[in-house]
């Protein structure tokens, strides 16, 4: 490796060609970066003490393996972002000298139409892509070269490359009075000129530990380059024109820049049953694709088996699904923005493309996710653990008996992530704050579209709260609502029962019912069927409220319905775990107020800490075993074995990832110790059961999936 400082502009100057690679990252950068630059570029130039400005590090290489032609082109590693957006300035400002008189275009020493092009944005001598300056990849590649030869491309454009061209443009046109002091700031740009030499150097491990200007490389762009910087140029091409870049075009420019790195998340806890954190997925694949069965398979099994999976990604996630009933069925979860039910989806899409399951199976497998999903939201039950729930599904499925399994391990989930049953689900519907729910246009559409033909598009309509919001209610409002109608607009304003869908807003306004019922447009004469009855209402008070809720209620459970399956088709699936022997307190000797061993001071301890778990979220269980006490949601977060003078706890954690601010816990993961977890704690103490709380609290989150990023 060499690196020396440079002029930004003689660097370019002297370089034949920057040719960007297959495998790296599109141009990506926003109006955000592109406006610090031109800022940091203005100051630069409007400032004489000011005599160099450090933009980052261009880092090439330039002989090796990856010199792609006889021509001594640079292949950029690091810096494409800075060198693109710099030509994207260079060309807008030769855009506005090219307007002036011919005698007034040299703005400043160099700045010129002419001498940008030739120093800067063309090999004047040469033909091909060989008389380009800077060659990007893809899609960006040919918007480039179309904006420097200034011929129009009426291919794919570069979204990135034409808006920032734009924005630029617009800046230097505005900015008449300062071209000069843009000039000389561009001038004093610097950067470190770092070449590498692919016998000494490894471009992979330098291009990991880069942390230029600009934005953050994603865990897709460290993926592609690890998948494919380490092969031959001929492998390489053909690996990224057939599988990587059929991917990028799936799922076009701006998908691809958001929404690759989630699926890359999803599609390696479908192959490894474990979430990874989202800023650790490029970690995550490397262990992937590091194990022997992988390594034995070879790279381009993989890059396949990813294209396959993005295809499903692209038709769950982004709307390809070409199948109108199932395109609808996984837009209608979408819009519940359940991303943790990706995995278990993407799995049944392979089952589904193999035929394991038909079109009829999965669809009402898709529905009944939907209904999962919304019932638990309606009855505000938590979804921390969801994502597990969901990683983890298809382990208990049996794909012989595929959707008698699947509805009968959704109804056999435990309390907190269970399946909410018609009462329970009912009951919350119809006293839920429905207008202030995340989603209300959601279950508005759903309700109001069930078996209709001619589909209502509902943005196109209001929400209408037929008992108004506003405070100060009509006398006649009030007398229809009787002497308790402060108590009854409390309780019902929000509700499903005075909620509907309306064109006539306005119209309405804050009207007694019987004129909203009766005026033109009224709930007489619309044609939704949310609105069905209300034309024969005389009036709009408490039991109407009710009534009406009590009626899309009924609804409701059939648009969200639950799997109906009898106890013993259920009993069948249930695990079997054998006798179950049950044990108290008094099992434990320095807890059994009889025993010798007992500790009264121990067992105060004990009580005071158990009620502080318990308090940590209602989902928590206690069991109690032979050798110790354990509080668990998912399995044990926290286990308790009463000793003499001290809890010993075992925190179910990975250690590296507890927080301990004291350095109290205790790595024991390579020790024999009775519960279950890497952390040992020693509570000895009532006063320090808050922070020893804030401990297992840790565990508890991580184990629910909490603990994000």
């Amino acid at each position: 490796m060499k690196a020396t400082e440079a002029k930004l502009l003689d660097f370019i100057r002297k370089s034949p060609q920057f040719l960007i690679p297959i495998y790296q990252r599109t141009y990506s950068w926003t109006e955000k970066e592109c406006k610090q630059l031109w800022n940091d570029i203005v100051r630069a130039g409007s400032n004489d003490s000011i005599t160099a400005h450090f933009i980052g590090s261009i880092v090439y290489i330039e002989k090796g393996l990856y010199q792609v032609s006889n021509q001594s082109s640079l292949l950029v590693i690091d810096g494409q972002q800075r060198l693109t957006t710099i030509t994207l300035l260079l060309l807008a400002l030769t855009q506005y000298m090219e307007k002036l008189p011919e005698d007034e275009q040299e703005i400043y020493d160099g700045f010129s139409p002419i001498k940008i092009k030739d120093y800067y944005l063309q090999n004047h001598l040469e033909k091909g892509e060989r008389h380009y300056k800077l060659i990007l990849s893809q899609t960006d590649k040919e918007t480039l070269i179309a904006a420097v030869s200034g011929k129009s491309y009426s291919g794919e454009i570069s979204l990135a490359i034409s808006e920032n061209l734009n924005k630029f443009t617009e800046w230097v046109f505005l900015a008449k009075e300062q071209i000069e002091n843009i000039c000389k700031g561009i001038t004093k740009l610097m950067v470190v000129d770092i070449s590498l030499n692919r016998d000494q150097d490894n471009p992979q491990l330098i291009f990991e530990s880069m942390n230029s200007t600009g934005r953050e490389l994603t865990q897709a762009d460290l993926i592609r380059n690890y998948i494919l910087m380490g092969l031959d140029e001929d492998m390489q091409s053909r690996l990224y024109n057939e599988y990587w870049r059929p991917m990028e075009q799936e799922f076009g420019q701006q998908a691809y820049g958001t929404q690759f790195d989630s699926f890359m998340r999803h599609y390696l806890t479908v192959k490894t049953g474990d979430i990874p954190r989202i800023k650790e997925v490029y970690e995550s694949f490397k262990k992937y694709s590091n194990q022997p069965v992988n390594t034995d398979k070879g790279v381009e099994e993989i890059v396949v088996d990813i294209q396959k999976f993005a295809s499903y990604f692209c038709s769950i996630a982004l709307g390809d699904e070409v199948d109108k009933e199932m395109n609808k069925a996984f837009h209608d979860l979408r819009e519940l923005r359940v991303d943790v039910v990706y995995p278990l989806l993407l799995e049944m899409y392979k089952d589904y493309k193999e035929e394991i399951i038909n079109k009829e199976c999965f669809l009402k497998i898709i529905r009944l996710i939907e209904s999962y999903v919304f019932r638990r939201a309606v009855c505000a039950i938590p979804t921390n653990s969801l994502n597990k729930t969901f990683a983890n599904f298809t382990k208990s499925i049996n794909k012989e008996n595929y959707f008698e399994s699947f509805q009968a391990h959704l109804l056999l989930l435990p309390s907190y992530r269970r399946f909410p049953r018609d009462e329970e689900f009912i009951r919350e519907l119809m006293h839920r704050d429905l207008y202030n729910f995340p989603r209300r246009s959601y279950w508005l559409r759903r309700l109001e579209n069930y078996n209709r033909k001619e589909l209502v598009h509902i943005d196109e309509y209001t929400i209408e709260h037929i008992l108004p919001q506003n405070e100060t209610l009509s006398k006649e409002w009030k007398e229809a609502l009787g002497p308790d109608w402060e108590r009854i607009r409390e309780t019902y304003l929000h509700t499903v029962g005075n909620l509907t869908l309306t064109r006539y807003n306005s119209e309405y306004s804050d009207k007694p019912y019987p004129l909203k019922r009766d005026m033109e447009g009224g709930f007489r004469v619309s044609p939704l069927h949310l609105n069905q009855g209300l034309g024969q209402l005389e009036n709009w008070n408490k039991n109407t409220i009710v009534n009406r809720a009590k009626r899309l209620s009924s609804l409701a459970v059939i648009v969200w319905s639950i799997p109906i399956l009898s106890s013993g088709v259920i009993e069948l699936y249930r695990p079997q775990n054998g006798k179950k022997v049950c044990y108290t307190l008094n099992d434990h000797p320095f807890l059994d107020r009889e025993s010798s061993s007992f500790k009264n001071a121990i067992y105060d301890l004990f009580i005071i800490f158990r009620e502080k778990v318990l308090e940590i979220d209602p989902v928590i269980n206690e069991e109690i075993l032979k050798l110790y006490i354990a509080y668990k949601a998912e399995t044990n977060f926290v286990d308790v074995v009463p000793q003499a003078s001290v809890l010993r706890l075992s925190i179910n954690i990975p250690f590296q990832d507890i927080t301990d601010v004291k350095g109290i816990c205790k790595d024991v993961s390579k020790l024999g110790r009775w519960g279950n977890g890497d952390v040992e704690v020693r509570l000895k103490h009532e006063d320090e059961i808050p922070y020893v709380i804030t401990l297992v609290r840790q565990a508890f989150e991580w184990q629910m999936g909490t603990i994000e990023d």
